[in-house]
Order: structure tokens, then C-alpha cells, then sequence
């Protein structure tokens, strides 16, 4: 990577004419930077100097294009040796950097699968997000936890498959709730023998490959024949299973006949503002949709927007077999063979004009003009509540950023910060913060003590990662919970750090604790209250929830997963499975670290040289 040219002051075309002598027609990106080396832009060409002599000259540019051009001070130069390679670096700098003239997508979600486990006599069914690294199946991806959530409930009614974990399955001695209420069919305790759990399993994946009909009349036909032999029961149990399938693919909405796997994406666009909706179709299902607002000027056309939002959508993520989009991308054919590199196989990308697709894009493009209406008028809300809230507070400007902190913890035990961000779209749940509590020299349920650190480490990262408060990551207004005590002692903190200028309200309950009576101290300033029925106030208490709710759900996470910890998680080379030959060994996990090495010798799937790990741990470690 080159910075080709000396550092200059000025700024606009004669800079980037500069660039042209050492410019060949090689494909490659370029970043272009204004006079702080901040990048204002990056962009593929084909031709580099071709690319950049457009640039070089005044001409038809946009508006958009011009102001960009007159703030360039240098650019940067990466060549590539294909177009195709260019695309994908384009968008990975694109999200690593984001640039202000691209157009940017700013949610980076993962989704949600369904995973079903490989590495047990009998494979468990749940829910999996992120990378793909225990063993199993895995399907998806399904839009969001809900639709996740909804269709493993009804699967569990239908193929009766467990959701417990392989520690609770090996230790259990009677059949679990799940059980009693015909969720799961208890092969913990010997209730459904190894064959006829493995059939589950296997119908349960032809489900979600697609295979349902098969299904439907495979139980039909056991309903029946238990009927005709007066199998009462049994036959009622079946009849509640084919309801569940049938719930689940009347749930789903429209699913597609002739679209086995694709993403539906659908781009609308109106008064400067952009949503794209995704519809997730696998194996002729309907996934469930999720809407996206991507930054854009308003300047860009729509082929533009599109091969922005699907480029930076699945440089993280693995493309579908078919994209169907409901505009047309500038170069498809060059992305269909980028997105075609990195999955491995072959990708198509379509515009349909007729048929099932069409019918399937005409719906996803009614989604997004929705959302898009719903999101107009709720920012339009959201920015008279943050312009009152400038206003209550007496802030020197409208917040952009507010950062809300709270602490969770019982007794001192597990404790954690929380930190969530709102601004003009609501909460940015990319943005929340979570800190485990790592001071040992802090009282159990000191909260000052917990604030001091969380805020300590928050803003000397911030300090030290974006010391020109450039990228906007710099909150405008803090909200802590509490009284003037705990205002005073994070000014202190502030003060230290060299980051005073800062407001900060603390929000306090009332004397009688009522909501709607909340009190707010700010430095040097008398308490103050909000009227009973202002909407500032009821903006606050929203924040104020969400950083309760964000914070006793981290604490319970961090409790839940210290009490199923075992001494045994730490020791090198032991797993799951291991891990499991071990406990079903041994009963315990303090009988393993007690055990001698000819004992460990003696448990299924441990070696000599395991065992010798395993003994040497625990007794080094005492």
C-alpha cells in the first residue's frame, strides 16, 4: 500500500491530477483522505487511472461527488490482480473504515441457526449463533431469535427431540419437565431406545431440509393405526404432532414452490433514507425477513445503494445459492463471481420481472416501504425527544450520543457494568458495552468503586483509540444511576482522566421511589425534576430500563455460567466428550481431581498420556 505523491494542503482536482503519473491500468482499490488523513472514501476500479482521472477533472459530477473531490487532500492506492479481488477489499475496508461518502451498513448482526449435535447417542436440538464449530447440522440462517425461538417450540412438539445439555442428560435420574408436558421424549432415563430416537432426529432434519410431506403422512398413517386398535392416547399424541408440523409451516407465511434456497432483498428508498429488507428462504421456507437501514446522501442511484448494502451484507456473512434482487446491481456479474469466490460454489443473482420470484420481491419491496414509513416517524419523534432533552439539561448542543451506565451484582458477587447508547435511531444495540468487574481490591457492593472502573476503562480506550474525537464514538451526554454522590465521584473520575467537558445527569428515585418522581443532580447545579407527564421524562426512563435490563441480563449470564462451570473446563485436552466419560465415571468432578492415575487410566476414551495431563493438573494445581 502506497501513499504515491508528497503530503500537500491543498485540496480537489490539481491533488488528485497529481496522482496520474504514477497510475497504471491495473485493477484496484483506492481510499481517498481530506487534510486530517481521515478517509473520506473508498472505491474498485477496474482501470485504476482511468478511475481516478474522472476524478482529476471538473465534470458532471454529482453534488455529492463534487463535495467529496474538493475535500480530498492524498489518496491511497492498493493494486489487486483482478476486479473480482478489488470488490471484496472495497468491502471489507468499507465496513472496517467507514468511509462518509460511501454507502454504509451500519447493523453487523449475526443470525441465528438451528444446530442439532452429532457428538452424542442422542443428538440434542437448539438454538446456535456464531461460528460453526461443535459438531453437528447446522440450518438457517433464520432471521431472528423469535423466528429461531418459534419454530425449534414447535419442532420439539412434533419430533420430541431434547434441549437440555449433554451435562444435565448424563447426571438425570427421572424425566425432566419437558417431558411431562410432551416436549421431549426422555431418552435421559431410558424412555425411548437409540433407533427410535435416531428416527426423530432424522425426521426432524428432513423437516428443515424441506422434506415435510413425507412426514405428514408418515404420522397420519400412525394415527390411524393407533385409533384402529383403540391406542386412544397414542393416537391423540399423534394427532397433536400433525397439528404442531401443520402450525409451523402456516407460521412460516409465504413459502415459495419453486425457490429452494435464496435471499429475497428488496431496497426502498424516500426523502434521503434508505431500508432494505431480507427474506431468508431455505429448503422452499420462509426464515423470517429482518429490515436494514443503510447511511446514504440521497444523491445515489439505486444500483449504487444495492451493491453497497449486498456487498458489505455478505463480506461477513455466507451468500445463498440465489440472490433475488429487486433492483439491478451496476455490475452483478462481477459480484455474482466475488460472492461466487468466497462461498466456494456458484452464486446467481437475479432481477425477476414475472413469476413466483417476482411475487416473492414484490412482497420483501411492501415490507420496506412499511418499515421505512415506521422509521421516518419514529426518528422524526426521536429527535424532538433528544432536542428537549438539550433543552432540560441546558446541554451546549442536541445529543448525538448517550451512553447510560449501570452496575449489577448480589453482594459483590459476578459483578458487571453495563453501558447501552442511544441517538437518533433509539438504542444502538451494536454499541452496548458489557465490563466484567476485575478489581480485587473493591469491597463486595461498593458502586462507586464498580463505576470507577468501568468508566476508567471505557473512556482510556476511547482516549487512546480516537484521541480527536473524530469517529463519533465519543458520547455528547452521560447517564448515570444515582443520586449527587455518584455524580460528584464520577466527575472526579472524569476530571482525572482529563475529560471533563462532558455533561452528566444523575438519575435518581424520588423520596417515596415512584417512577415518574425521579430526581436529576448535575455538578454545581440545584436537583431538579421533570414534570409528571413530560415525554423527556419518559425518554429517560426508557434509557434507564434498557441499562437495568442490559445489566441484570449480563450479571445472570455471568452467574449462570460460573455455577455450570467445573474444574474440568480448564484442564488442556479435555472436552465435551471427555469431559462427559469423566463425570459418568467418577460421579463429580472433585472424585476426578481426588482420582489416582491408575484410575483415570481405567475411563473409556482416556489415554495414558491424558490421564497423566489430567492427574498432573490437579495436583500441581493443590
Amino acid at each position: 500500500m502506497t501513499d504515491n505523491g508528497p503530503p500537500t494542503a491543498r485540496t480537489g482536482y490539481d491533488v488528485i491530477h497529481g496522482y496520474l503519473r504514477s497510475l497504471d491500468s491495473s485493477p484496484g482499490v483506492y481510499r481517498m483522505l481530506d487534510a486530517d488523513s481521515r478517509v473520506l472514501y473508498v472505491g474498485k476500479a477496474r482501470n485504476l487511472r482511468a478511475r481516478v482521472s474522472n476524478y482529476a477533472r471538473p465534470g458532471p459530477h454529482s453534488p455529492r461527488i463534487a463535495r467529496m473531490i474538493s475535500e480530498t487532500a492524498s489518496m491511497m492506492f492498493l493494486t489487486t490482480r483482478t476486479e473480482t479481488e478489488a470488490l471484496l477489499l472495497e468491502q471489507n475496508l468499507i465496513k472496517q473504515l467507514k468511509p462518509r461518502y460511501n454507502v454504509l451498513l451500519r447493523d453487523d448482526k449475526s443470525f441465528p441457526n438451528i444446530l442439532v449435535t452429532k457428538d452424542h447417542d442422542f443428538p440434542m436440538i437448539r438454538k446456535h449463533r456464531g461460528a460453526k464449530s461443535q459438531k453437528g447440522d447446522y440450518y438457517g440462517p433464520f432471521a431472528g431469535a423469535g423466528a429461531v425461538n418459534r419454530t425449534l417450540s414447535q419442532l420439539q412438539r412434533v419430533f420430541l427431540l431434547r434441549n437440555c445439555s449433554d451435562s444435565d442428560f448424563e447426571t438425570r435420574t427421572r424425566p425432566c419437565l419437558q417431558y411431562q408436558i410432551k416436549r421431549c421424549s426422555g431418552p435421559c432415563c431410558g424412555m425411548i431406545s437409540k433407533p427410535d430416537y435416531a428416527l426423530s432426529v432424522k425426521e426432524a432434519e428432513n423437516f428443515l431440509q424441506g422434506r415435510t410431506k413425507g412426514i405428514q403422512e408418515a404420522l397420519a398413517t400412525q394415527m390411524q393405526a393407533a385409533s384402529e386398535e383403540m391406542l386412544f392416547e397414542r393416537a391423540a399424541a399423534l394427532r397433536d404432532r400433525i397439528k404442531a408440523l401443520t402450525q409451523v409451516q402456516s407460521a412460516q407465511g409465504i413459502n415459495p414452490q419453486n425457490t429452494a434456497e435464496a435471499d429475497v432483498i428488496a431496497l426502498h428508498t424516500d426523502g434521503g433514507q434508505a431500508c432494505v429488507q431480507v427474506f431468508f428462504i431455505r429448503a422452499n421456507q420462509n426464515w423470517g425477513n429482518h429490515d436494514y437501514y443503510p447511511r446514504i446522501s440521497g444523491e445515489e442511484d439505486m444500483a449504487e445503494v444495492m451493491e453497497a448494502f449486498v456487498g458489505q451484507f455478505y463480506a461477513g456473512r455466507e451468500p445463498p445459492r440465489m440472490l433475488i434482487l429487486s433492483h439491478g446491481l451496476d455490475n452483478d456479474d462481477l459480484m455474482a463471481a466475488a460472492l461466487a469466490e468466497k462461498a466456494g460454489r456458484k452464486i446467481e443473482i437475479v432481477v425477476p420481472q414475472r413469476g413466483e420470484k417476482a411475487e416473492l420481491v414484490q412482497n420483501a419491496l411492501r415490507n420496506a416501504r412499511e418499515s421505512l414509513a415506521r422509521k421516518m416517524s419514529e426518528t422524526a419523534t426521536q429527535s424532538r425527544l433528544l432536542k428537549g432533552l438539550a433543552e432540560a439539561f441546558d446541554l451546549p448542543k442536541v445529543p448525538q450520543r448517550i451512553e447510560v451506565y449501570d452496575n449489577s451484582h448480589i453482594q459483590g458477587a459476578h459483578a458487571v457494568g453495563a453501558m447501552v447508547v442511544a441517538g437518533p435511531d433509539g438504542f444502538d444495540k451494536n454499541q452496548y458495552r458489557k465490563f466484567n468487574i476485575r478489581g480485587e481490591d473493591l469491597t463486595p457492593g461498593d458502586d462507586f468503586g464498580m463505576m470507577k472502573e468501568v468508566l476508567t476503562r471505557r473512556f482510556q480506550r476511547l482516549i487512546k483509540e480516537d484521541p480527536d474525537r473524530s469517529t463519533g464514538t465519543w458520547p455528547d451526554l452521560l447517564l448515570i444511576d444515582g443520586g449527587q454522590g455518584q455524580v460528584s465521584a464520577v466527575r472526579q473520575i472524569m476530571d482525572d482522566m482529563g475529560v471533563s467537558d462532558i455533561p452528566m445527569v444523575g438519575v435518581a428515585k424520588g423520596l417515596d421511589r415512584d417512577a415518574g418522581k425521579e430526581e436529576f443532580h448535575r455538578t454545581g447545579k440545584p436537583v431538579m425534576a421533570l414534570r409528571h407527564n413530560d415525554p423527556v421524562l419518559y425518554f429517560i426512563q426508557r434509557m434507564r430500563d434498557e441499562v437495568h435490563r442490559f445489566a441484570i441480563g449480563t450479571h445472570r449470564a455471568k452467574r449462570s455460567k460460573a455455577i455450570g462451570a467445573t474444574p474440568l473446563d480448564d484442564v488442556p485436552g479435555v472436552g465435551a466428550t471427555r469431559k462427559r466419560a469423566l463425570l459418568a465415571h467418577f460421579g463429580s468432578a472433585k472424585a476426578v481431581a481426588r482420582a489416582n492415575l491408575a484410575d483415570l487410566k481405567a475411563v473409556d476414551g482416556v489415554s495414558a498420556n491424558m490421564a497423566q495431563v489430567i492427574y498432573d493438573y490437579f495436583h500441581e494445581q493443590g
